[in-house]
């Protein structure tokens, strides 16, 4: 058995998710126009895409928030968004080279669900001018409970909704408090009800740890509230507090955070509550239901990662819509304006919003597959990475195996076949994963803890 507490200690690193490679801080300014027409003028009707709508507005700011949002008191700004999101659609149908089949939609924040119904629907409307919708189409939507109603209910029945991602964070109320994130047991079940009600058959649940006067004890009751739903996926992310991104996760006091091994001893009774109730572990913070896509995609060997994080979603294309999305294809990421005023401006001037992106070199494929199935299966094969790039990946399997030489404190082994992160070391994946990141050591960004 690895010693946790001296790895905790010894590699009290910060290091990327991962949810991309290379990772955001490598784009380039003025590049992601480019990228993105590349990627339109080459779509294909037989290979399905995908797409993430971003809405950056929220009607409270959670102080644990990681995402590009803003709170408003008013919806006028949001109706103006959406004008503007609607023409950014109807852009890159202009711009493409056919009518694609969507594969899966995601709608995120920000607050999504604070849409209003005719927003929702005119959305829906406009993706149907430009994309393919089919019965295959899978269309998601992440939303705050606090923004439950009829009308909220009956848009997502109305764009055809096939899974809810509920965001929950805590149940405790000291804990909400400490992250402004008031919201009761009662009112989260009465949604899932409602969902479930319209026949919504796969309902997600986001949670936490690792938050401001969070314990195990504290931890726990969420846990079992949480199971008690009944949902379909639950995301157990660890918070990262990165308040010199976020500003206002300087709202949180520094003292009310658990330190490294009260965090690590949170995600492991998560773990084992989950799994004991029936979830299955996927990758390092996902569980779902043995039945459940993202459950069989695992065992199968074919769970993917991207900017949501783990998925089952196989479009090698991902577009970004709304400001600050980022989108990827074959050829590289690409990223749209962050402030939504500049966003704004350049829909209205009919230019591709894009403006960040990074070019793939023929390395950054085979380190991010590479780093890609670590993150998703723990274990490297590398026959599979020669069938995949060719017989020129003699040099990545003798890094693969010169990592595992160099590893003294038991996170991975590696054999003539194969690269692996041993089982009781998945929770320290990112740290084993970062010595595959060619782009680490140029970066003076810095990053969430990696545990």
């Amino acid at each position: 058995m690895i010693d946790f507490r001296k790895i905790l200690v010894k590699y009290d690193t910060p290091v990327p998710r991962y949810t991309s490679y290379p990772t955001a801080p490598h784009f380039i300014q003025g590049l992601g126009g480019e990228l993105l027409q590349s990627t339109l003028s080459s779509l294909d009707t037989a290979k399905r895409l995908s797409l993430y709508i971003h809405i950056p507005y929220c009607d409270r700011l959670c102080w644990f928030c990681g995402c590009h949002t803003k709170q408003t008191n008013q919806y006028a700004p949001v109706v103006k968004y959406v004008d503007t999101l609607i023409a950014e659609i109807m852009l890159l149908g202009e711009k493409s080279s056919c009518r694609p089949l969507l594969g899966e939609v995601h709608f995120g924040g920000g607050s999504p669900s604070l849409l209003r119904s005719e927003d929702m629907i005119r959305i829906r409307q406009a993706l149907g001018l430009v994309f393919q919708i089919d019965k295959a189409t899978q269309i998601s939507v992440e939303i705050d409970p606090n923004d439950h109603n009829d009308d909220m209910i009956y848009g997502l029945k109305s764009i055809g909704l096939t899974r809810a991602s509920i965001g929950v964070q805590d149940f405790d109320p000291e804990v909400q408090k400490a992250i402004n994130r008031p919201q009761s047991f009662e009112q989260t079940f009465d949604l899932v009800r409602a969902l479930r009600s319209i026949g919504i058959s796969s309902v997600n649940v986001d949670a936490l740890y690792g938050l401001p006067l969070q314990n195990k004890q504290r931890l726990q009751k969420t846990i079992e509230h949480v199971i008690s739903m009944e949902p379909d996926r639950i995301a157990m992310f660890g918070y990262a507090h990165v308040p010199w991104v976020k500003k206002h996760q300087s709202m949180i006091n520094e003292g009310d955070l658990p330190g490294n091994i009260e965090r690590y001893e949170q995600a492991k009774l998560a773990e084992e509550l989950l799994v004991q109730s029936g979830f299955q572990k996927i990758g390092l913070d996902h569980y779902a239901r043995p039945d459940d896509k993202l459950a069989q995609c695992a065992n199968q060997g074919i769970l993917r990662r991207n900017f949501q994080g783990y998925t089952s979603d196989p479009c090698e294309t991902l577009i970004g819509l709304g400001a600050s999305s980022i989108g990827q294809s074959t050829e590289g990421h690409f990223q749209n304006i962050v402030p939504t005023g500049q966003y704004t401006l350049a829909v209205n001037n009919g230019t591709l919003p894009a403006a960040k992106g990074y070019r793939f070199t023929q390395d950054d494929r085979i380190r991010g597959w590479i780093i890609e199935r670590l993150m998703c299966d723990f274990h490297l094969k590398f026959d599979e990475l020669e069938a995949r790039f060719g017989s020129k990946c003699e040099t990545y399997v003798e890094e693969a195996i010169a990592i595992a030489k160099s590893d003294r404190d038991g996170l991975c082994t590696a054999t003539s076949t194969r690269f692996q992160i041993n089982d009781d070391a998945l929770a320290f994946t990112r740290l084993v994963v970062a010595k595959f990141d060619s782009h680490l050591k140029q970066s003076d960004f810095k990053f969430s803890k990696a545990v």
